[in-house]
C-alpha cells in the first residue's frame, strides 16, 4: 500500500458559526492522506500510476473557497471530491484546521478529522 500526503496546504477561508467568521475569514490548514495499493505499474515512473498531489492541492483549494458554518462539512466536501475521483482509494484522511479560532484565549488551532475506509 502507497500512502500520498499533502502536510500544511494553507488557505485564508471564511468558514466558521458565527457571522462575524464567514465576515473576517481566518486561516486554515489542510493535511490529506490518500492511501491505495498500486498495480505493477508503478516502476515505470508515470505520475498516471500514482495520486498526484497537485490534484489534491486544487480539490482542497476549490472547497475551501466555499464558505461553510462547520469545518466538519468543510472536511466531509473535500472527502467527497477525492473519493469521487479517485475511485480506487482505500483508506482516507482530511483534517481541517483553523488558526487562532476566536475562543476568548489562546489556542494555537482548533481541527477536525474525517477517516474513510474502504469496505472489505
Amino acid at each position: 500500500m502507497i500512502k500520498v500526503s499533502l502536510h500544511g496546504a494553507e488557505f485564508f477561508a471564511r468558514h466558521g458559526y458565527y457571522p462575524e467568521e464567514q465576515i473576517l475569514g481566518n486561516r486554515f490548514v489542510v493535511d490529506i492522506d490518500a492511501e491505495f495499493t498500486p498495480d505493477d505499474a508503478l516502476h515505470q515512473d508515470q505520475l498516471n500510476n500514482t495520486i498526484n498531489y497537485e490534484h489534491l492541492y486544487l480539490i482542497a483549494q476549490q472547497e475551501m473557497q466555499v464558505a461553510r458554518q462547520l469545518l466538519e462539512t468543510v472536511a466531509q466536501s473535500i472527502m467527497d471530491q477525492l473519493l469521487a475521483q479517485f475511485v480506487y482509494l482505500e483508506k482516507l484522511s482530511v483534517r481541517v484546521k483553523k488558526l487562532n479560532p476566536p475562543l476568548g484565549g489562546v489556542v494555537a488551532a482548533s481541527s477536525v478529522t474525517i477517516i474513510y475506509q474502504k469496505p472489505v
